[in-house]
């Protein structure tokens, strides 16, 4: 990208691929047809499994109304008694709260280019993976990357953070 491909992105999509191309990232934001806002709209848009779909979900922290992103798995539920042994007590984030929190609207919330740089947890479930998806702030958006990027990109840790499957 030289710059210019950016001027035609929605403000979000635009703000996370200059954050993709001043770190060097491999690969720049697509614009799907139509709108993915959950894991399996994204997975079924890109014909890949819903796994492999990097869920950005926010919570409040109660101790000070941080924004805690967790990024886990599309076919993984948080299991939020283990974000909390990490992070504090958290709760639910309505959808202005992430907003003012994030700069993105629910369903585009993208691991990188934060309004406030949130508290971020990386689930270990995302590394069964060689390569992920994640929203590149608009629910058309998405990007591709390893598993291992969320790292460099994010600085985060990664965590056991979902619900143990049940057999």
């Amino acid at each position: 990208m030289c710059g210019s491909e950016l001027q035609a992105l929605p403000e979000g999509v635009r703000r996370v691929a200059e954050v993709l191309q001043a770190s060097g990232h491999a690969h720049a934001p697509v614009m799907l047809d139509s709108a993915a806002r959950t894991a399996q709209e994204a997975a079924d848009a890109l014909g890949v499994s819903v796994g492999q779909i990097a869920k950005s979900i926010i919570f409040r922290r109660k101790s000070d109304d941080a924004a805690v992103l967790v990024i886990t798995s599309g076919d993984r539920r948080v299991d939020e008694k283990k974000v909390d042994s990490i992070v504090g007590k958290t709760g639910r984030a309505d959808a202005d709260f992430v907003k003012a929190a994030t700069g993105f609207t629910i369903g585009g919330v993208s691991p990188v280019a934060h309004a406030n740089k949130p508290v971020t947890l990386i689930d270990r479930d995302l590394f069964r993976f060689d390569v992920i998806w994640a929203a590149a702030g608009h629910p058309n958006g998405v990007f591709q990357l390893v598993p291992g990027d969320l790292e460099k990109l994010t600085g985060a840790p990664v965590a056991d953070v979902v619900k143990v499957e049940q057999a």
